[in-house]
């Protein structure tokens, strides 16, 4: 199956159905498919051949949509980028793709253009929204290229389902940004994974929040094209834009990071806003405390309420549905995934037969033969070595198998804290300060310490001006569910924890002393 199939069968389905929603705009499935096709001559027409990759720096619109789905038809490699990365870290991926062509938006005109002489390639250059760049084109010019140019062959029927069609940058939150080349066969077994995962039907609509450089983000297009669903596009995640346009369209399923539902229900908006529409939820990228899990539960009611564990080189790792049984637990194996937890080692040097008993914290590992999972990384063998072995994929997380076969994550191999000779796991402390209602956020890290190697350290953002570090000791010693060799030695009051874009915590900022305290 290729992707630019699944939109042709979605066309032969329901060629009426309103496919994407981009502000004022809407267009039926009949409607799109023509405009992606017009699309796919252009490209050809540009010169983009089988295995050209075709880099997009691009806010979540229709534009990007498009593209991605007229890339699929000429057989190239969509390839998108973080629109919210320095110009340095554009100009690294896009001489580390060599894409045929380069299309970006007005908000990412400077940090796309200023790099451009670091690149080391000469695509054409495609400006969308504004006038061309010296040697470049507009997006109009290339869309009316397309008008012009000769139709394309039909996909042949046993077209090979290997090919690559897109490379996603992972975040680069330790080192630079590592290609994910992902087939066709992957993408789909995704798609499809993650609509019987979280129980979508046809005709399901969702909000496209998420970003298209992310996995999450492409899983919220595909699984609407695979349903006829519609999905609606999100520029800027403004939470009283996503709260009225969840309204407007009548959305009926979100599938967003921890840090959005956090966004939306701390809202003044979301007291009033209408979200009885909203029946399914889904949230990854990132751990979710238990307290706001019962936040989204209380405030959407939703009938079904997903913790989907995965990555970007794997979609799904394991899928847990039933969050008021166990709160915060990760699930068991998705529908093509295996796992196994195995001895621990900042090294790497673990193997993926030393597996730990149930109850005992390791490392996650995921099988590589799921039809979901990549082959290795874009010309990085380093981290090939890094990462895969035996047909196993080392994930970096800890995490342990309890009793009745179900999977969790306590954090990440780098993360883990060794204090005074114990292992302390930043999410088992964060979830327990997380409950206290003066506490908006918070972020636990070891620090260096002389006596005990590291100490528990905890980075709160308070809801109360006034909140006292010993209010927090206190409360951590209360806690029934809290080591006392655990609890956080030192508190340190921010206005921010930082996050990455799409709110993964990043701790080595905390590490380095880069976050603004309160006095």
């Amino acid at each position: 199956m290729r992707l630019s199939t699944m939109l042709e069968l979605a066309v032969e389905r329901d060629p009426r159905a309103t496919a994407i929603v981009d502000g004022d705009r809407r267009w039926s499935y009949a409607d799109w498919q023509a405009r992606v096709e017009q699309l796919a001559r252009a490209l050809r027409a540009f010169g983009v051949e089988p295995g050209d990759r075709v880099v997009l720096c691009l806010r979540n619109r229709e534009e990007t949509a498009a593209l991605h789905l007229a890339c699929q038809r000429v057989e190239a490699i969509t390839t998108p980028l973080n629109f919210r990365l320095a110009s340095g870290e554009i100009a690294y991926c896009i001489a580390d793709a060599a894409p045929r062509l380069v299309v970006y938006e007005d908000s990412t005109a400077k940090a796309v253009l200023s790099g451009r002489e670091q690149w080391g390639c000469q695509p054409v250059v495609v400006a969308l929204d504004s006038p061309a760049p010296p040697g470049g084109i507009t997006f109009d010019a290339l869309l009316a290229r397309g008008a012009s140019a000769p139709p394309l062959p039909p996909t042949p029927a046993d077209a090979d389902d290997r090919l690559i069609g897109l490379i996603l940058y992972t975040s680069g939150t330790t080192g630079r940004p590592k290609g994910v080349p992902r087939s066709q066969r992957a993408e789909y077994a995704a798609a499809v994974a993650h609509a019987l995962q979280n129980r979508y039907v046809r005709g399901e609509s969702t909000l496209g929040a998420m970003p298209l450089y992310h996995t999450m983000g492409m899983r919220s297009l595909l699984t609407m094209l695979l349903l006829n669903g519609k999905y609606v596009a999100l520029r800027d995640f403004e939470p009283a834009a996503a709260l009225a346009l969840i309204a407007r369209e009548r959305i009926t399923s979100l599938y967003l990071v921890p840090t959005a539902y956090h966004a939306l229900l701390a809202d003044p908006a979301a007291e009033t806003a209408d979200l009885a529409s909203v029946r399914k939820l889904g949230y990854a990228g990132a751990s979710m405390t238990t307290s706001l899990e019962a936040r989204c539960r209380e405030r959407f009611q939703p009938d079904v309420f997903i913790n989907h564990y995965g990555s970007t080189e794997i979609y799904t790792f394991t899928v847990n549905d039933d969050l008021v049984r166990k709160p915060g637990c990760a699930g068991r194996p998705g529908l093509h995934s295996r796992m196994r937890v195995v001895r621990p080692d900042p090294e790497r040097t673990a193997r993926p037969d030393e597996v730990v008993p149930d109850g005992e914290v390791g490392e996650l590992i995921a099988w590589l033969g799921s039809d979901e999972a990549f082959a290795g990384y874009w010309h990085r063998p380093d981290a090939d070595a890094r990462a895969i072995r035996d047909g196993w994929y080392f994930t970096g997380d800890l995490g342990y198998r309890d009793a009745d076969g179900d999977y969790w994550v306590t954090g990440r191999v780098d993360d883990m804290i060794i204090t005074g000779g114990e292992n302390v796991y930043p999410i088992e402390v964060e979830d327990v300060l997380a409950r206290h209602p003066d506490v908006a956020e918070v972020a636990v890290v070891g620090l260096p310490d002389e006596k005990w190697g590291q100490v528990v350290t905890a980075f709160v953002v308070p809801r109360r001006p006034d909140l006292t570090a010993a209010e927090l000791d206190a409360y951590c010693r209360a806690s029934p569910d809290l080591a006392d060799f655990k609890r956080p030695r030192r508190v340190v009051f921010v206005r921010a924890i930082p996050k990455s874009p799409v709110g993964k915590i990043l701790r080595r900022l905390l590490l380095a002393g880069e976050y603004e305290p309160l006095a």
